[in-house]
């Protein structure tokens, strides 16, 4: 009796599995509605995370050459006029930003680097610039624009003053 009772059950078992296989319509739209959602919140918070990456980029190479650029006056007479002279081994042009040194001349008491952003709808462009004061020491700035754009910001570099930004685009 035992047998035949445990075949039963195995029979039943097997009959209630075939019955409850898949999901209902309401089931799956359901997790899709879900999904939906849950892309919906987390797609511009992606999209933000990837532009903040690219400007961390332009953001590293300006600190990068302001300290460059005052070493490289403490064993010369002036700046670097090339980032290649520079030896910090920073590219021109990246995908995401143009990088230019202001021209120098030996008796220059400033200079300035830009990173002018390619894509003037979502990232920010920088500067950065080192300037000498009067009392032979270097003084360094660098900033940001307020908002996304192709133009990098302006640097105060004024003779005997220090370096700094327009109000607002100080870098953060």
């Amino acid at each position: 009796m035992k047998t035949e009772l445990k075949a039963k059950f195995i029979q039943h078992i097997l009959a209630k599995k075939k019955g409850d296989e898949g999901f209902t319509l309401i089931e799956l739209l359901v997790v899709i509605i879900i999904i939906g959602i849950l892309s919906a919140i987390a797609l511009p918070s992606f999209l933000n995370q990837a532009a903040k990456a690219k400007q961390s980029e332009a953001k590293t190479y300006i600190g990068s050459v302001n300290r460059a650029q005052q070493s490289y006056r403490i064993e010369n007479v002036s700046f670097a006029g090339t980032v290649d002279e520079l030896q910090i081994g920073i590219p021109t042009s990246t995908v995401s930003y143009s990088y230019t040194i202001s021209p120098t001349t030996p008796t220059s008491v400033s200079t300035t680097f830009n990173a002018a952003a390619k894509d003037a709808n979502s990232l920010k462009s920088f500067a950065g610039g080192v300037v000498i004061l009067t009392s032979g020491q270097t003084s360094a700035a660098a900033c940001q624009t307020t908002g996304v754009s192709a133009t990098p910001p302006t640097l105060t570099l004024g003779t005997g003053a220090p370096a700094a930004c327009a109000t607002g685009e100080n870098m953060k």
